[in-house]
């Protein structure tokens, strides 16, 4: 299991991921579960994943492979929409390719992420992506998406984010949400990587891993 969470924001975007992963008491290890696609100046995306470790990481693999080709990739496309979809393809052919082989094991095709970023013009926006590859976008109702152990941490981010809410705040509360799911369940721990985008900024604004000395 993992805990992530993204917030947009009306002066930018903060995201916070942690890196267990849990295949058994036996098997807790440590893997990044963000991933920075950017092009000072022109483009940042975060994306952040949960779920089949093999899944989501064959799939940042293929994103990253699709960069060095001359068709859609996220450094070409020309918007956020565009990027999840991207991301949503991607996805869907992981599954074309590893779905039947996964069930003949009884293993469940399971895994979902958040996309965030802005583009040059346009304001930054805030995707979730599910296994089936569909998504839906963040508004200025529901500024934020969770994946993975969700629950534990909610209850802070409705109590205190909104759109108008500063990064910093925002930073806090998400660190608040994290270690409410940490102190919670087992299966989400340290270190952690938080990241702040600041609006029109398009670069990585603020880029912290947190671990048990910080």
């Amino acid at each position: 299991m993992t805990y992530c969470v993204g917030m947009l924001l009306d002066a930018g975007l903060v995201c916070l991921s942690d890196s267990r992963t849990n295949a058994g008491v036996d098997h807790i290890n440590t893997f990044r579960k963000m991933n920075v696609f950017e092009r000072a100046g022109e483009r940042v995306l975060v994306l952040m994943s949960a779920g089949n470790l093999a899944v989501t990481q064959t799939l940042v693999s293929l994103l990253r492979e699709r960069l060095a080709t001359d068709g859609p990739n996220l450094h070409t496309v020309s918007n956020l929409f565009e990027a999840a979809r991207h991301v949503g393809d991607c996805l869907r052919e992981v599954y074309a390719r590893d779905a039947d082989a996964l069930q003949e094991f009884g293993i469940e095709f399971n895994a979902s992420f958040i996309l965030g970023g802005q583009i040059l013009g346009e304001v930054p926006r805030l995707f979730q992506i599910y296994s089936a590859g569909n998504f839906i976008e963040a508004t200025r109702d529901t500024p934020y998406f969770q994946i993975g152990e969700a629950k534990y941490g909610k209850p802070i981010i409705d109590r205190v984010i909104r759109p108008e809410t500063s990064l910093d705040e925002a930073a806090k509360c998400a660190l608040i949400s994290m270690d409410s799911t940490i102190r919670s369940n087992l299966s989400v721990g340290l270190p952690l990587d938080l990241l702040v985008l600041r609006r029109d900024g398009l670069k990585v604004c603020s880029s912290l891993r947190i671990d048990a000395d910080n």
